[in-house]
């Protein structure tokens, strides 16, 4: 990774794009790790973490997580997600946070010197080359190693630098106790699901992940972020 300490840096995280990433290479992300490592790179103004929220609700077992992201140095930006019907009558969870993450991204780029975003989403090509034609540097966080790449080859080409997920995974991956690194485990098989189109059936957690594994979508209300200075 190429940083520089006095740049002001901010994180822009598609929470479920990350997630999707990090368990189609087989790990779970420490949130607290991944804060840390950037945080001693650069100078760190802010995290941001976009995701949707299924606000009927009564309970998820992943709300732990979010309060804990709230608490602990990410700026969590969300919306009501929107649930359908698919043609084969299961239900699906929509919950697309691009237009929030890139309006926050041009608002605060005039007073930074480097933005990272986590996502691999092409749609996000645009938003770099605005973000670079203001003289500031774009970081992109994705992968390739998954089949198939989560990343699009326009954004990747696009980005000042990119940074493989998986060569992060030993600085930022969750280790449990008791298993040991989960890519020493077999990974699942299974398909990788988009942002914008996401069914929660396709997803188990287990109750002591509660605190770290990041779902597509989440149940909580939190605060507008602050802005930096």
């Amino acid at each position: 990774m190429i940083f520089h300490p006095g740049e002001k840096t901010v994180l822009f995280i598609d929470g479920a794009n990350l997630y999707s990433a990090a368990r189609s290479l087989g790990f779970d992300i420490d949130y607290k790790r991944l804060l840390e490592l950037f945080a001693s790179k650069t100078n760190l103004v802010r995290a941001f973490y976009y995701t949707a929220l299924l606000e009927d609700q009564e309970y998820s077992p992943i709300r732990p997580l979010v309060d804990w992201l709230d608490y602990n140095g990410y700026s969590m930006v969300t919306k009501p997600a929107k649930e359908f019907t698919d043609s084969q009558g299961r239900r699906k969870i929509k919950g697309n946070m691009d237009i929030e993450l890139a309006v926050d991204m041009m608002e605060m780029v005039d007073r930074l010197d480097h933005v990272v975003l986590f996502s691999g989403d092409g749609d996000f090509r645009s938003l770099l080359e605005a973000v670079q034609r203001k003289g500031v540097r774009a970081t992109v966080v994705s992968s390739i190693r998954t089949s198939p790449p989560m990343i699009a080859d326009e954004l990747r080409r696009q980005a000042d630098q990119f940074i493989e997920l998986n060569t992060l995974a030993a600085q930022i991956e969750r280790v449990h106790s008791d298993r040991g690194p989960r890519r020493e485990r077999p990974a699942p098989v299974e398909d990788v699901v988009e942002d914008e189109d996401i069914d929660d059936d396709d997803y188990d957690y287990e109750d002591e992940d509660e605190d770290q594994d990041e779902p597509p979508v989440v149940v909580s209300r939190t605060p507008t972020p602050r802005r930096a200075d």
